[in-house]
């Protein structure tokens, strides 16, 4: 029962005081239901994390993966001001912060596998820290003005795939960062978008500088072990430009790519499944189009938000509306609870929540219809302070038991909002 309703518990880790399924299942329906209703001080806490001396320019959660309820959520964010913080969520205090850096960082990301952070900033340096102890392990120069970061695990090792502005793909071993290939995907354009199929055996690169160019696909073999003499495995998709891209985390290898439709401002959804087919020589990258969307959407507004839940439910956000899609095209539902643009958004198998420069965010929890489409159900907002003091949220993400969002700060110095459900 606990396997069908939550695919990610572990019940053959759980501790000691939660060591039947009975128990596990009667504190994980209580703890959602309190993430559903949403009630100020009885459902949850909010604490405001200070520190940071500048704008937070992203935050990644280290949580436990096994969703123990004895373990506490910990945030790390990057600042413009060069330091990462470490944050536990629940006590709602700092446990380290590192070293001030020289130059403002741009990047975070998380590599779960080996309980790293890593970070870039704006001289294309990056470095892996230590998420425990905030210690620098090691450092690698792309001398780029910003990168775009990737992390994937295979054969027993970590990898880290790093786009830079100069259309370069670099990949690194990690916790080390010695590069192992180095690519030219695209001719001095910027990579904005890396992406990682969810078997693990592809990734997407692109930008939305131009609209000429189609996004590539590389097989993440011939990027974290190329032949000394052979190009990396890669294919283009047939599409003009990229303004944003998902995989469809329940499939294997099938992508969606919001793309202008060559003609007009239009942007249209094409979805792709990839496969290899492989000879005694070579591999092939096979690509198939498995469905489309026509996208309506508001004004010459390019700033879109996507994100894909299960095999083929499609999320957009675009202005102050969240819409639903199916897979076939079909709008499922359209919602605009925000006042102001929504700047984030994070989806996970119970919710969806959004971020906006209203200040607030939105909380939504997934939902079957009659027709057995998956949709949404508007639940509450959660408030992040005044407008006195702060211009809106900016970044949002999400663990199996609180929220945390960054808030812009007009001074400069943003802070970090901490919901914690209770259990």
């Amino acid at each position: 029962m606990c396997m069908h309703r939550w695919t990610f518990c572990n019940l053959s880790k759980l501790n000691p005081e939660m060591q039947t399924w009975k128990n596990y299942y009667l504190r994980r329906a209580k703890l959602e239901q309190h993430m559903t209703s949403g009630r100020a001080s009885a459902d949850y806490t909010c604490k405001t994390l200070r520190g940071h001396t500048g704008s937070v320019v992203g935050l990644v959660y280290l949580s436990d993966s096994n969703h123990q309820f004895d373990s506490k959520s910990i945030v790390c964010s990057a600042s413009s001001d060069g330091t990462i913080r470490a944050w536990s969520i629940q006590e709602g205090i700092q446990l380290w912060s590192s070293q001030v850096q020289d130059a403002p960082l741009t990047k975070i990301i998380a590599d779960q596998q080996t309980g790293l952070v890593i970070s870039t900033d704006s001289q294309g340096r990056i470095k892996a820290w230590k998420a425990q102890t905030g210690d620098e392990l090691a450092s690698f120069p792309t001398a780029s003005s910003a990168c775009t970061l990737l992390t994937y695990y295979r054969k027993d090792q970590s990898f880290l795939t790093a786009g830079t502005s100069g259309g370069a793909l670099h990949t690194l071993t990690i916790p080390a960062l010695s590069q192992v290939s180095h690519v030219r995907a695209f001719d001095t354009y910027k990579i904005d978008i890396l992406l990682l199929s969810p078997d693990k055996h592809w990734v997407i690169a692109a930008l939305r500088e131009s609209l000429d160019l189609h996004p590539k696909v590389y097989f993440t073999e011939s990027l974290s072990c190329p032949c000394e003499d052979d190009p990396p495995v890669s294919a283009s998709l047939p599409v003009n430009g990229c303004t944003a891209a998902s995989f469809f985390p329940s499939e294997a290898a099938r992508v969606m790519i919001v793309h202008s439709d060559g003609l007009s401002n239009a942007k249209n959804i094409s979805i792709f499944d990839i496969k290899s087919k492989k000879s005694k020589y070579k591999t092939e990258i096979m690509v198939e189009q498995v469905g489309s969307v026509e996208l309506l959407l508001d004004g010459w507004n390019s700033d879109i938000l996507l994100e894909a839940h299960g095999s083929g439910t499609i999320l957009i956000a675009q202005g102050k509306e969240l819409k639903l899609y199916s897979i076939a095209g079909t709008q499922i539902a359209s919602f605009q609870d925000h006042k102001e643009h929504i700047a984030a958004m994070c989806v996970d198998s119970f919710r969806v929540v959004t971020a906006s420069y209203d200040l607030s965010l939105r909380v939504f929890t997934w939902k079957k219809e009659q027709n057995k489409d998956l949709s949404l159900e508007s639940r509450y907002h959660l408030l992040g302070g005044s407008h006195m003091f702060s211009r809106g949220f900016t970044h949002v993400a999400c663990d199996y038991a609180s929220i945390v969002a960054s808030v812009a700060a007009k001074d400069g110095k943003d802070v970090l909002k901490a919901y914690s459900f209770n259990a």
